[in-house]
């Protein structure tokens, strides 16, 4: 006969169980120690990596530079260019008042300019042929009496965060590829050109329809003489 199972005491059993908490917040403080060691180690690669695409960035931008030259020379060949990019454009056209897209037509060239150190920023230059006196002086008293929002006083009230906004979205929108943006009429005056195309194609399309319809009921309409013919015909032979 075996003998009996020692008594545990409740204090022995709760004793136990708080040893095993303590090593299991003691494990979770290692491995939480441990994901603070491997996530330093992600960091600083990533830091090695922004390090790396900035000197791939200098490089190319250092590249890109003749072309964007041969490339403003080309554009300054185009009449309006500049201003029908903008005003093509949907978030720069919702700054466009009727004074800055008149400005805009005398627009020649735009370049942006980033600083060697990329994370110092850049620069946009405009440059503007010379206006009328008369357009001049009618601009300058009219800022005498209020001063509007406007697309230039975007870049020179430096409080204001959609100046940061609006830059951005010239240097990194518009200035890569600005033909785009010119030649998006040319793109919907294509597609209205298509949709009228399919339009006429599907008038087309009723109508041989129709004539179809008006043909089966001319046939009917001979048909029923036809058939009244022979019931004629047939009276006169009973007759005799």
């Amino acid at each position: 006969m075996s003998a009996p199972a020692a008594k545990v005491s409740k204090k022995e059993v709760n004793s136990n169980h708080d040893g095993a908490d303590e090593t299991s917040e003691k494990e979770q403080q290692e491995a939480i120690e441990h994901i603070d060691e491997v996530q330093n180690e992600i960091d600083r690669l990533n830091e090695q990596a922004s390090e790396e695409i900035l000197k791939v960035e200098q490089k190319y931008n250092k590249l890109r530079q003749p072309f964007f030259q041969k490339r403003s020379e080309l554009i300054a060949k185009i009449p309006n260019f500049w201003v029908t990019t903008f005003v093509n454009h949907p978030q720069v056209s919702a700054l466009l008042g009727e004074e800055d897209e008149e400005a805009l037509h005398y627009l020649t060239r735009v370049e942006v300019t980033e600083f060697e150190d990329i994370k110092s920023g850049y620069r946009i230059d405009f440059d503007l042929t010379k206006r009328s006196s008369q357009t001049q002086n009618k601009a300058s008293r009219k800022r005498q009496h209020e001063e509007p929002e406007s697309f230039f006083t975007w870049f020179t009230d430096h409080s204001d965060a959609g100046a940061d906004e609006l830059g951005e979205v010239i240097k990194d929108d518009i200035w890569p590829n600005p033909l785009q943006y010119y030649l998006v009429p040319d793109m919907e005056d294509e597609e209205a050109e298509g949709e009228e195309e399919d339009d006429e194609e599907e008038e087309g399309l009723e109508d041989i329809d129709e004539e179809g319809d008006e043909d089966e009921v001319e046939g009917s309409e001979d048909d029923d003489d036809d058939e009244e013919g022979e019931e004629a015909e047939e009276d006169e032979g009973e007759d005799d």
